[in-house]
């Protein structure tokens, strides 16, 4: 491959789409044994939904396998990727569909009324519902014009199962991803699930990068 292929090719891949970028965050990886995977994954039937989100986020990390930042032409509403690919964004709009609420609507919707609201990053000169709520700029703005922003806190404690929790990682690129049940053992922390390279994970990284948002919807 030329050098000015492989330079497009990395920049389509940061700029169509930049969720996250490929950094797998090592051993970070937290465990779980069959019972404890099966007991996470449970759903009542009244189960709230925020019960729901933090079940299917977990569930994820069993179904999604890879990480994949190609455009892809999507249904509207709930449109979607084969659940075993995605990015960062995939795991929280997936989770939110199952406490009922779709993020690609709500997202589109909103950005199509207050377009100059969102940020300007991409060249767009409007609205894609295939890729808007898949660009986690784009989901930062949406949960804070909801009101659902927290304040952004150095203490674990403050992180609670089902907060949505953003990060610059580096080179001004973000990354998202949710605040699971699954408590990090001899810590006060929960794990995160997210999907930075290698799929969903569930994963001890609240603090590994610089948080730069904190949202509870739920």
């Amino acid at each position: 491959m030329s050098l000015a292929r492989r330079s497009l090719t990395i920049f389509l891949a940061l700029c169509l789409l930049p969720a996250c970028d490929l950094i797998h965050s090592g051993s970070k990886t937290i465990l779980l044994s069959e019972r404890e995977l099966a007991a996470a994954q449970q759903v009542k039937a009244d189960a709230t939904p925020l019960e729901r989100v933090l079940a299917h986020s977990i569930e994820q990390t069993t179904k999604t396998s890879s990480y994949d930042a190609s455009y892809v032409k999507l249904d509207y509403p709930n449109g979607d990727l084969p659940i075993e690919r995605g990015v960062c964004a995939d795991v929280v709009v997936r989770a939110f569909r199952q406490g009922g609420i779709d993020l690609q609507k709500e997202l589109h919707e909103d950005m199509e009324k207050n377009f100059a609201k969102y940020p300007q990053k991409w060249g767009a000169k409007g609205t894609d519902k295939n890729i808007d709520h898949r660009r986690v700029p784009n989901l930062m703005t949406w949960f804070e014009r909801q009101g659902k922003s927290l304040p952004l806190s150095p203490e674990a404690k403050d992180y609670l199962p089902g907060d949505v929790v953003a990060w610059e990682i580096v080179n001004g690129h973000f990354h998202i991803g949710i605040v699971s049940k699954i408590k990090v053992k001899e810590t006060n922390r929960y794990a995160i699930v997210h999907n930075i390279g290698s799929g969903a994970m569930l994963e001890d990284v609240l603090f590994e990068w610089k948080v730069v948002g904190h949202y509870r919807y739920f």
